[in-house]
């Protein structure tokens, strides 16, 4: 797809089929300011570095912004499935990687999403989905959240170039809702109702950015 003119493109990864198919299905699918690029990664860390990577280095401009998206599993307390996580920065073993303009994107998500609680704060990642015991041993680091991919799509994002990042993500389990319980099935509903929901939201968040235009 041909850039516009003063347009700046925006990358959305995810990991799974259905996470894609809910961020290309969503509503508010016509309202982007510029190119957008929908990546399943594939899971893990691993295969996220390695798509962003590529993905970025093909694209026609460099300064894409890029947003880690899709499910993840809630450490704190009395999170819900359905919940949404913005993160202010993203963690795994090579350290933290800052986000962009998270108070924008929690506003706007607020916004999209009238009764859903939006939390701020870092995400966290892992090579294998968490349980039990270490829910709360990433939950003493200060972390709200994990998944697996978020972290290694930053980094990689950054790695490759200056750019705007950002991290959202939809709680579809957590510490009394754990996805081995045959009642978090309804939970996976509520989630994947909620991503479709978020594209408005990771739109407004691209027009605030102060890219460089072409």
């Amino acid at each position: 797809m041909a850039e516009a003119p003063g347009s700046a493109p925006l990358l959305i990864a995810c990991a799974l089929g259905i996470e894609r198919f809910a961020l290309r299905t969503g509503s508010g699918r016509g309202g982007a300011p510029g190119p957008v690029t929908v990546l399943r990664t594939g899971m893990g860390p691993e295969a996220a570095a390695y798509a962003v990577t590529r993905t970025l280095g093909a694209l026609p401009s460099r300064d894409s912004a890029v947003i880690a998206s899709g499910f993840c599993a809630g450490l704190a307390p009395g999170m819900h499935p359905g919940d949404v996580i913005v993160a202010d920065e993203t963690r795994d073993s090579r350290g933290a990687t800052a986000c962009v303009g998270t108070e924008v994107l929690a506003k706007a998500l607020a916004a999209a999403l009238p009764g859903r609680t939006v939390h701020t704060g870092p995400l966290t990642g892992s090579d294998h989905v968490v349980r039990g015991h270490e829910r709360a041993e990433l939950r003493a680091t200060g972390a709200i959240a994990v998944d697996m991919e978020s972290a290694a799509t930053l980094w990689s994002a950054v790695r490759t170039g200056p750019r705007p990042v950002a991290a959202v993500r939809v709680v579809v389990d957590a510490p009394e809702h754990e996805l081995v319980r045959i009642g978090t099935v309804l939970g996976g509903i509520s989630a994947f109702r909620v991503l479709r929901a978020v594209l408005p939201a990771f739109y407004e968040w691209h027009r605030s950015l102060l890219l460089p235009r072409r």
